[in-house]
């Protein structure tokens, strides 16, 4: 069995305590104060101001930065948005649970990018594992753009604004959240705060497990999209869970010429993020 979700005597459970220092006091434990480290060594194909990497603490609210200025600055979420997407849909009643299906249309648009897997129906839970956009288009459409609006206001999620475009607004539209703000939003997700039943949220986070070990538990949600011709905006964002309660979210943003060459498949995006939680103390060494 792994160590999530293993029940404790109390005795047991206060000799951890006693015997693992507070975040801050070991640099295994996470942030416990703001600090600006450099891990642009690990971003090959990237300019460093082009990359940040943010942690936040979940006990503590510390906050380490790779590139603070990038870190404030807002950008396309693309399939990051799947999680609040998901969320308010569920809270909505749009959609009804991981099962909740959708009829694919038969359609292969003639621009961007395609993957024959989204080519047949889909449910909630197979929509999120293969990022499919179709899925997601016809959820915003469902919900509604004033609902929609409505909802990332609630959330504070980014600017929050739908814009011109209801159904793709996060791929290519006026909708911009920054690394500082999707750790804040993440943060708010897990522990309860945004006003969305528990139910609701229990479903978001089976949803978007990465990877579940006897030593941690990775979750979130990549994101990709176009900037200019040749050149890509590529997310990772999401949680990491350590046996003690303890969390950390974060968020990996960069952008290159590279970067879908490079960092374009969820495996070796998650190689990095994992890389990058043990620089900054968020993950145990191997």
């Amino acid at each position: 069995m792994n160590l999530f979700g293993v029940r404790k005597p109390l005795f047991v459970l206060v000799a951890i305590i006693l015997a693992v220092p507070a975040w801050g006091c070991a640099p295994d434990h996470g942030p416990a104060l703001d600090r600006e480290v450099d891990l642009s060594e690990w971003f090959e194909g990237v300019e460093p101001a082009d990359a940040t990497f943010v942690v936040l603490g979940g006990e503590t609210g510390g906050t380490i930065r790779f590139n603070s200025a990038r870190a404030r600055e807002g950008f396309l979420p693309a399939s990051t948005f799947k999680i609040p997407n998901t969320l308010i849909a569920l809270e909505s009643g749009v959609a009804d649970g991981p099962e909740f299906a959708l009829e694919w249309d038969g359609e292969v648009p003639e621009e961007g990018f395609w993957t024959e897997a989204w080519s047949q129906d889909h449910t909630l839970a197979s929509a999120m594992s293969g990022s499919v956009v179709w899925f997601y288009r016809e959820l915003a459409r469902r919900i509604g753009a004033d609902r929609m609006e409505s909802y990332l206001e609630r959330f504070h999620y980014g600017n929050a604004t739908v814009g011109d475009d209801p159904d793709g607004f996060w791929l290519g539209g006026d909708l911009r959240i920054s690394a500082e703000e999707q750790v804040r939003f993440l943060r708010d997700l897990y522990e309860g705060n945004l006003e969305v039943s528990e139910d609701v949220v229990e479903v978001l986070k089976d949803l978007i497990v990465l990877e579940d070990g006897a030593q941690y538990r990775i979750s979130g949600k990549t994101g990709t999209s176009t900037v200019t011709a040749g050149r890509e905006l590529a997310w990772l964002v999401g949680w990491v869970e350590t046996p003690g309660e303890r969390v950390s979210y974060f968020a990996l943003n960069m952008e290159g010429e590279e970067v879908w060459e490079r960092w374009g498949p969820l495996e070796v995006r998650l190689d990095l993020a994992r890389t990058l939680l043990r620089e900054v103390g968020a993950l145990p060494q191997d």
